[in-house]
């Protein structure tokens, strides 16, 4: 197999940005990386490009958002699998060899998701159920997942991590939360719907076949459409914590966080009447409504 190339999408997030080639360059100095810079600042810009020669440098003058950054990024990336790395994570060990082997195991898979730890350390719910009408209310930032955390339309829609991971060598709960499988502890890989786009190894040749990324996704929920059109045409999806990277969460949507929401809402309701059937499209205004009142709570609470 060829070596996975590394692809990072970015907006006005420079100081994150540094931070993770920083820790690409640290952890994996071979690596190929494409940077795709979206609404590039020039200054900034080619202060990153000279201080990291190395990646492939991509600006644009335009934020036609990440779905489409995405595809731009693999047009230049190498023949091996394509690792999308969200510029606010950060690399804390080498992780292509790894994530490249799981891949190489299950010749089927087309995509695997890695381990995703918040700043402070908790595993981040990156390994979900497909979305449907339990995910408002049981999703990973809703009110129910935080104040009731073990309840069941969390579970179900947070699925392997989203409970107390265990070491293998102590059994000792890293953090706690809802359970888990007890299978998460021999770090194995299991298969889930989908994987956060923030890091997800994808098979070159599934990449491929699906025609990249959905464009029409301005921000969120292609990763899951992504996964969603991947199983469809058989190839799924493994979540695969045998490595690790660390994800400063909302670090990059801070930079525009209004249309970020915005888009978050808009992404949501085009999942819904693209994956959803006809029962789901008829319900479309009702939808539609719900995701705009709860856009206006959010906004309004902002």
């Amino acid at each position: 197999m060829e070596p996975p190339s590394i692809l990072v999408v970015g907006y006005r997030a420079y100081d994150e940005l540094e931070a993770c080639l920083a820790s690409i360059a640290r952890h994996e100095p071979a690596a190929r990386v494409v940077v795709v810079d979206h609404a590039a600042d020039p200054q900034r810009g080619s202060e990153l490009a000279a201080r990291f020669p190395w990646a492939r440098y991509l600006p644009s003058s335009g934020n036609p958002g990440f779905a489409a950054g995405v595809n731009r990024a693999a047009r230049d990336a190498g023949p091996g699998p394509l690792l999308l790395l969200n510029p606010a994570c950060e690399l804390t060990a080498p992780i292509l060899d790894a994530m490249a082997r799981v891949l190489a195991e299950n010749p089927r898979a087309g995509v695997v998701g890695g381990l995703v730890r918040e700043s402070d350390g908790a595993v981040q719910a990156s390994a979900r159920a497909f979305p449907d009408w339990t995910t408002g209310l049981g999703g990973r930032t809703s009110w129910l997942t935080r104040v009731a955390p073990d309840n069941p339309l969390t579970r179900r829609n947070l699925r392997h991590d989203a409970g107390a991971l265990r070491t293998p060598s102590t059994g000792a709960p890293e953090y706690s939360g809802t359970r888990a499988p007890e299978h998460l502890g021999t770090r194995a890989p299991v298969p889930v719907d989908w994987v956060s786009g923030a890091f997800m190894l994808i098979r070159r040749e599934t990449f491929d076949a699906l025609g990249g990324f959905d464009e029409r996704y301005f921000l969120y929920w292609e990763d899951a459409d992504f996964c969603r059109r991947a199983t469809n045409a058989g190839w799924p999806t493994l979540y695969a914590p045998v490595v690790e990277v660390v994800h400063h969460t909302s670090r990059t949507s801070a930079h525009a966080p209004t249309r970020s929401r915005v888009a978050f809402h808009i992404s949501a309701l085009r999942y819904h009447w693209t994956h959803g059937g006809l029962l789901a499209r008829l319900l479309s205004p009702l939808v539609a409504a719900a995701l705009a009142a709860r856009l206006a709570v959010r906004v309004l609470k902002s």
